[in-house]
């Protein structure tokens, strides 16, 4: 049962005595062990939703004739990454039913492209009008106010609310910051953990191969005497709960302090 080393869900901290040695699930419990998870996902993701419904509800009443609230999100943090509504994607998909105009900026998340490949994916699949994007163009939308709001998941919650998310979180929370959008963080309560209180300090962040930093262009142009080239591929990054509007999780919305947990 390994996992991203930033990445923390005591959902399933809990389902570990389901599970042999070997990471499989005992035979006894192979009902349970199926089951549990889906079902609180789902449960877990609905609530922050229906949560979060409101808020789109309240931007989208402020738009002239009608136009589209604009949401950029970062990653995948939809369905295809937590099952039935997402969580940062939850109160977009939900808005979009209730026909509230949405239109959604996908970054594109280098070096894997989660964004372009998979939150676009799901975008596609749910009839929500989107656009993808370079990672580093969403503070050029913002100084031009063209993103209402940001919208992100977390890998990992700390206790006094940094939040570690894929790498590129944090300068987007900057750029959010500084140009006044307001940036939120739709999270399940099991991502909070309690033992830590400094993300940057005390989150251990996952160093992925240097083959994702490889460009096919490069890789096709030259080459050999590149191979060797340094490379630093972290997985995520934890901006300071001072830059994060709120928390939205399943239960209710948090203010940015040391208690919003």
């Amino acid at each position: 049962m390994d996992t991203r080393e930033q990445w923390l869900n005591l959902a399933v901290d809990e389902l570990r005595p389901l599970f042999d040695a070997n990471g499989f699930p005992l035979p006894s419990k192979i009902r349970v062990t199926c089951g549990f998870p889906s079902r609180h996902a789902r449960s877990l993701n609905r609530a922050i939703g229906a949560h979060g419904l409101p808020l789109l509800r309240a931007f989208a009443a402020k738009k002239p004739n009608g136009a589209p609230v604009n949401v950029l999100t970062h990653c995948n943090a939809g369905w295809l990454a937590t099952v039935d509504w997402g969580t940062a994607t939850a109160p977009i998909y939900m808005a979009h039913d209730k026909g509230i105009p949405i239109h959604v900026w996908v970054d594109e998340t280098r070096p894997r492209n989660q964004g372009a490949s998979l939150t676009a994916w799901e975008m596609v699949q749910h009839g929500v009008r989107h656009t993808v994007i370079a990672d580093n163009t969403g503070g050029h939308l913002m100084q031009h106010g063209m993103v209402d709001m940001v919208i992100v998941g977390a890998d990992r919650v700390t206790a006094q609310g940094d939040v570690c998310n894929k790498i590129g979180t944090y300068l987007k929370a900057l750029a959010a910051k500084d140009n006044g959008v307001p940036f939120y963080v739709a999270l399940p309560s099991p991502t909070i953990d309690f033992s830590v209180t400094d993300g940057v300090a005390e989150i251990p962040i996952e160093q992925r191969g240097a083959d994702e930093l490889q460009p096919r262009q490069a890789q096709e142009l030259h080459r050999d005497d590149r191979q060797d080239d340094p490379h630093d591929n972290r997985g995520a990054a934890a901006p300071d709960h001072r830059l994060l509007l709120l928390l939205r999780w399943q239960r209710a919305r948090r203010e940015r302090d040391h208690d919003c947990v």
